[in-house]
């Protein structure tokens, strides 16, 4: 057999001995576990298989070189060395995937970005046609990593990750990724377990992944018969035929499977996690194989006389959770110990001394991942010689007993699932719509929910980035509504987002948004000091949802930041009042000869650098500047500056002590305005904006300038709500044709 290709399979962290042990199991040979993938070499029809057959991974990849990097140049010109016109056409698009480790390009949009260039460079150099870049969807992806010096490029014959066997469609809480449900099966004995004819009971089922994941291992049915399509689909090297054989062969084993495929049970209290389970296991072709029940965990029963009981029951992320959990492992504990006797039991958690509280001795545990979140998978043999009384719990710490009293208080005053109904269904309606504008036009960053309902005065933002991370601001109840009423609508609203937007508790941040007086907005709320990186418009940003009112990522001028991309392009560009720097972004990612941030504030300005380093764009042309704006402009205006594009952006008001004078929009606009529109080029162009609701502009003050409204082309779809979220002009000179 021919092993010519060398590939790489990547996997969930701590996953990588079950690939390894599944590829050899495939046929490959070579094969080695390293971090967050398995390497190996291969014919293409075991490549192919591992594809197709492959429970544990999450992409497969073709190597198609390895070369030495010690600069940006020799990215460029080692990707150029490839021949991109035998592996795909100016027809077909693509997208690049660029990740680095202790390497001299640290910065993966910006590594991302020489690697499309150089492709793109080489067809063009050719006299062909250049293939299209497409973010959502594309043809094909190209991966490249850096580990030190050397880079590794690969093609993707997966297209989306394996995980998503295309079963699912809608999930319930807190879902368990397939190829992390197949993986907790195989460490649990399953395999074994229903060879020996045993069943398998999941009596918290939610969406039914553990259930499907297990009958298609039983029934030796392939995971990747569900897709609709894989990534080497539109590769040059793909044979066609030799897919279509591997195909057929598995789908005949598919319907032989399906008749050995024994007894297996879902239970769950939830009504719509039990209507989505059984949706699911229709699309996976096993009506009649899995038995779905509305049914307390609790009340589990055995339904032959040996098998496995594998659960993922909740593990309290946050503080104080963990221990209300408590009666719920041991009630669990207790039918094992009463009921399942002789069975096997494996339990997933988060949080290891919840395990303890189920009474049994585990026999062994394996570390797993699930997202970034560390867990353990206990195995337990459920024998009496192994039953022991949990330990009551630990005296309950100060920080403890506060959190057990303010839920208790809450439990007392609201039943959350009753009020929160209406704001789930709005805002499961909403995600729905939202999301399927979102994918159409690749925004990562948006508004959910502004308020729809009265009786739920919040605001919920979907940032995603490095994960999804959902941020929740409370508008401050107006006098007259009883704090009570609005504290426990608050709290039926923060339960119910984890479950409708599938993320977790520790993914969502809270904010009450107070009106604000002077320059409040800007004042720390928090110390954390942590910054996670999401995306927009093809950039990346820092953003921190704990110490700041705002992120750092005004959602609403999206639009704007993305004109500002496109007018910004040979020109000298100036941000006054530049806040994060992330319209400097869009202007130098834009091709803007020079970039000038102007802030006051040097938390800002440092946040702006690391936006720009971020984007691998912090050249010596991009200046940031810490000064009084309205100083600096005389400044400007002394020294002769110009510059082609301005974003003028300035707050309602400001008495920072740093100042010289108080500012106030509505009263200094003219004035601001005059000292700023004379460093405009002749045919330059000024974007002002602000966000204050009662501003309204003099444009006859603003003499020899033709001024255009541009405050509803510059209004997001996510905002249409709030169409006074933001005012904007563009302002040109008159003789500039208006």
């Amino acid at each position: 057999m021919n092993f010519a290709y060398t590939g790489f399979a990547t996997v969930p962290k701590g996953l990588e001995p079950l690939l390894a042990q599944e590829l050899e199991g495939l046929g490959a040979q070579g094969v080695k576990p390293v971090r967050a993938g398995v390497g190996f070499h291969a014919p293409l029809m075991i490549a192919y298989r591992a594809c197709l057959w492959s429970r544990i991974a999450n992409r497969i990849l073709l190597v198609l070189d390895r070369f030495r990097v010690d600069s940006t140049e020799d990215l460029y010109g080692g990707i150029q060395e490839i021949d991109w016109n035998a592996h795909f056409d100016p027809d077909t698009t693509f997208v690049v995937d660029f990740s680095s480790r202790h390497a001299c390009i640290s910065h993966s949009l910006f590594g991302a970005q020489k690697v499309k260039d150089a492709i793109v460079d080489q067809f063009l150099a050719r006299g062909g046609r250049r293939p299209s870049v497409r973010i959502d969807r594309p043809d094909l992806r190209i991966h490249v990593h850096v580990d030190q010096t050397t880079a590794a490029v690969s093609l993707d014959l997966t297209g989306e990750s394996l995980h998503r066997r295309g079963y699912r469609t809608e999930a319930g809480p807190a879902p368990l990724k397939e190829n992390l449900a197949a993986a907790v099966l195989r460490y649990a004995g399953w395999p074994e377990v229903a060879q020996m004819g045993g069943g398998l009971i999941d009596p918290m089922c939610g969406s039914g992944s553990l259930l499907i994941e297990a009958a298609l291992m039983a029934g030796n049915i392939a995971p990747g018969l569900f897709r609709s399509g894989f990534g080497f689909e539109a590769w040059k090297g793909h044979d066609e035929g030799l897919w279509r054989n591997l195909l057929k062969e598995a789908q005949v084993l598919a319907e032989a499977g399906r008749e050995r495929i024994p007894p297996i049970v879902g239970y769950d209290l939830d009504r719509r996690s039990i209507r989505i389970a059984a949706e699911n296991v229709e699309r996976a072709g096993l009506r009649g194989r899995i038995h779905l029940e509305r049914r307390s965990a609790f009340d589990t029963r055995p339904h032959r006389p040996s098998g496995l009981l594998v659960v993922n029951p909740p593990y309290g992320e946050r503080l104080g959770e963990a221990e209300s959990l408590f009666p719920l492992y041991r009630r669990l504990g207790d039918a094992l110990k009463e009921h399942f006797r002789g069975w096997k039991a494996s339990l997933l958690t988060g949080n290891p001394e919840l395990a303890f509280q189920v009474g049994i001795r585990a026999k062994r545990y394996h570390t797993v991942y699930n997202g970034a979140i560390e867990c353990r998978l206990f195995h337990f043999e459920v024998d009496p010689e192994r039953f022991f009384t949990p330990r009551s719990n630990a005296p309950e710490s100060e920080v403890q007993r506060r959190v057990r009293e303010m839920v208790q208080k809450t439990a007392k005053r609201v039943s959350l699932r009753e009020n929160a109904t209406m704001f789930a269904n709005r805002l499961r309606k909403n995600a729905r719509r939202l999301g399927a504008w979102a994918r159409k036009n690749d925004v990562s960053c948006y508004r959910l929910y502004d308020a729809d309902l009265p009786e739920f005065a919040v605001a919920v933002d979907l940032y995603r980035g490095e994960r999804d991370w959902i941020h929740v601001q409370e508008y401050e109840a107006p006098p007259g509504i009883d704090p009570d009423k609005a504290e426990a609508r608050l709290a039926a609203a923060l339960a119910v987002i984890p479950e409708v937007l599938e993320v977790p508790r520790e993914q969502i941040f809270l904010k009450i948004r107070k009106r604000q007086k002077g320059d409040a907005q800007y004042q720390k709320q928090d110390q954390s000091g942590r910054f996670h990186w999401v995306e927009e418009g093809g950039w990346r940003f820092w953003v921190n949802f704990e110490d700041y009112l705002d992120t750092g990522l005004f959602l609403d001028h999206r639009i704007m930041r993305s004109w500002i991309q496109r007018a910004a392009a040979g020109r000298h560009f100036l941000n006054l009042f530049a806040y994060t720097g992330t319209a400097t972004v869009y202007a130098a990612g834009g091709g803007a000869r020079s970039t000038t941030s102007v802030d006051l504030s040097r938390t800002y300005l440092d946040w702006a650098h690391r936006n720009l380093a971020l984007n691998g764009l912090d050249g010596k042309q991009h200046r940031r500047i810490q000064a009084d704006c309205l100083e600096w402009l005389d400044q400007a205006r002394a020294e002769r500056r110009r510059y082609g594009l301005i974003f003028l952006d300035p707050p309602t008001f400001s008495n920072s002590k740093r100042m010289s004078a108080t500012f106030d929009v509505r009263r200094d606009h003219v004035a601001l305005l005059n000292q700023t529109l004379p460093l405009l080029e002749p045919d330059g162009v000024l974007l002002f904006s602000t966000n204050c609701r009662k501003f309204r502009l003099d444009e006859k003050a603003v003499e020899g300038y033709a001024v255009e409204s541009i405050t509803h082309a510059t209004l997001p779809r996510d905002f249409e709500r709030n169409p006074r979220i933001h005012q904007c002009w563009r302002i040109r000179r008159a003789a500039a044709g208006g």
